[in-house]
Parts: C-alpha cells; structure tokens; sequence
C-alpha cells in the first residue's frame, strides 16, 4: 500500500509538506503543491480520509438529520443540501430520525461521533428546551431547520407557519366563503399547531365563530385527507371551502370530492398547503401556499458552516409564504357583499 511517506519521497519533499497539501492548511508554493499531486498520480496514492478524520477530529462532512426519506418535501431538501454542501467542498452524511425526539438526539450523536464538522437537524417533535440544551452540549456546531428555537436565533431557520395558514384562510374569506373546513397535519407537532392557529386567526380576524365540527385532524397522508373529507361529507356540516394544511391531503379530499358528486371548486373551493409538484397537475390546479424550503435548507447549511468556521453571526429572519392561486378557488356565497 502506497504510504503519505511514499509520497514525499516521490516528490522530494518531506512527510509533514505532504500533509499540508493534502489538508490545504500553511503556507506551500505553488510549484511544491503541484509536484505533490503529481506524486500521488504517478503512485496511485488515496488518502485514508478516515484515518484522517480521527486524527484531526474533522471529516469534511455535514450532517443532516431529517424525520422522514418520504415526499417531494423531503425529497428536494435532500437534492438542495447535497448540492449546497459540495459548494463548500465538503460531504453531506444523512441520517434519519424516523420522527422520535430520541432517535433523533441518537442521530445527532452518531454524527457527532463522526467528527462532522456542523450538523442540520429538521425536527417537527424536540421541545424548544431540549434542543437549546442539545446546542449548548455538543462541541459540533448544530443549526436547526423547521423549528423556532428564540434563545438561539443565528442557529434556527424556520418558517412563519401561522402567518402563511392565516394568509390562506383569509384569502377564502375574501372570496365569500364564511364555512370554511379546515384538516389538519399532525396537530401534536409545533408546524400543526401553528397552521391551526392561522385558520383560527383568519375567523377571529373577520368575526366567524370557530366549529370544531368543521375541523379534522389529520396525518399529512393523501390515505386519511380522503377519509376526512368523507367524514366532513358524511356530516352533513356545511362548508363551502376547505383548507388541507398539506398538499397531499388536499389531493385525498380531492378524489373524495369528486367521488361524492361535489364540483371544484363550483360547490366547494379547495386550498392546500407546500405547493407540491403534483398540484398544478391536479384538475382543476390547486391553490396552495408556497414553502421556500430550497432557500431554508441553502441558508441552514451556509450557517451551519460558518459556524464550525467560527464566524459570528446574526440571527436568521423566519421565512415567509406566499399565496400560488390556480382555479381549485371560486367565489363564495358571500362574494358581492361589500364588507366580509
């Protein structure tokens, strides 16, 4: 096996200028770092990374740990952060916290043990103090995404869940629905809380009582957003509009709609959450809010590096949506009125 030493004697230059090279730290000429590489071409020399890793307590990498592999959601930030972290010029190890507050701390650890040098965590179930105290006890550098951790604002990027729910829901308001039904994701996550808190605002805000008839509590699955809607039908609750707190949800409501003999939005509008691919493809397109998670992830992973460079930085403003209207949305009863 072809050693560092090997190397050094090729080029004529001693073991420790090998390592500078091959670590991009201290000074080296030019001319000195090129007959390096050309050693290491001509001896086939790779070097032992992990190896490495353990002795400078640094593998290059960043880690990611996310609750779920599943959807286009997860999907593109996965897409994002690999491209983001090849920018930087380092690896991106992902781990899964299969959505448990204890398999995700596990997660972190196992990164930690690899000597990453930041850490991005996206976690819908870590109380707030659990992870402050998580940043404040790992030595590796830990931003999180999803989450509004107010102690630790330059290491949190999130989005303005309630705002963008009460952006929706307003919306349908001033289309001249009044009954508007609302199925939730998880509500025992702050992101389902948060969308819930929205809707009611949006009531709250132009005086309509809030039905716990019209409210179902959902899973983010197409599977339970189809069987929700039915319940809704089956209820005989009247509703004119319906917001589904997630995209997937929205398209189960849809066929559940649709298999009920109900027209979109001539009898019901519908309105969804994520702007997924699938729903300008839905019939009629679906309106929805749009979810900037390429820029949260690009921002997450830049923080995150900077801080294991040990760069001071400013807290991170929370992201916003924005309203992508498409033709799932028609007037309601109450459109002509001049007040709402």
């Amino acid at each position: 096996m072809v050693t560092m030493l090997d190397v050094a004697l090729r080029a004529g230059v001693s073991k420790a200028t090998v390592s500078r090279v091959l670590n991009g730290i201290g000074q080296v000429k030019e001319t000195t770092r090129e007959q390096v590489f050309s050693a290491m071409e001509e001896l086939g020399y790779r070097p032992n990374f992990l190896a490495r890793s353990l002795a400078n307590r640094s593998s290059n990498s960043v880690g990611l740990v996310v609750s779920t592999f599943d959807g286009f959601y997860f999907g593109r930030l996965l897409q994002q952060a690999s491209r983001q972290t090849e920018v930087w010029g380092k690896q991106l190890i992902v781990t899964d916290g299969h959505d448990t507050p204890q398999k995700e701390l596990e997660a972190v650890q196992m990164l930690v043990d690899r000597h990453c040098d930041a850490i991005v965590l996206y976690t819908r179930f870590m109380s707030e103090r659990t992870l402050l105290s998580l940043m404040n006890s790992i030595k590796v550098p830990l931003v999180v995404i999803n989450r509004d951790v107010s102690q630790a604002r330059d290491r949190c990027v999130f989005f303005e869940q309630q705002d963008a729910a009460f952006k929706a829901t307003d919306y349908l308001i001033q289309q001249g629905h009044r009954d508007i039904a609302c199925i939730t994701v998880p509500i025992s996550t702050p992101t389902g809380q948060a969308r819930l808190m929205g809707y009611r605002q949006a009531l709250q805000k132009h005086s309509i009582a809030f039905s716990e008839d019209r409210v179902k509590y959902g899973d983010s699955s197409m599977e339970l957003g189809h069987k929700l809607c039915q319940e809704l039908l089956e209820s005989r609750v009247p509703f004119t509009a319906l917001f589904a707190c997630n995209d997937d949800m929205a398209l189960g409501a849809s066929k559940a709609l649709h298999q009920a003999g109900v027209r979109i939005p001539q009898d019901i509008s519908l309105f969804g959450f994520d702007d997924a691919p699938s729903a300008q493809w839905l019939e009629p397109a679906l309106s929805s809010v749009y979810l900037p998670i390429d820029n949260m992830i690009i921002t997450a992973i830049n923080q995150a590096i900077k801080l294991a460079n040990g760069e001071s930085l400013e807290a991170i403003p929370p992201f916003v949506g924005k309203l992508v209207l498409r033709d799932s949305v028609a007037p309601g009863p109450f459109y002509s009125l001049d007040k709402l």
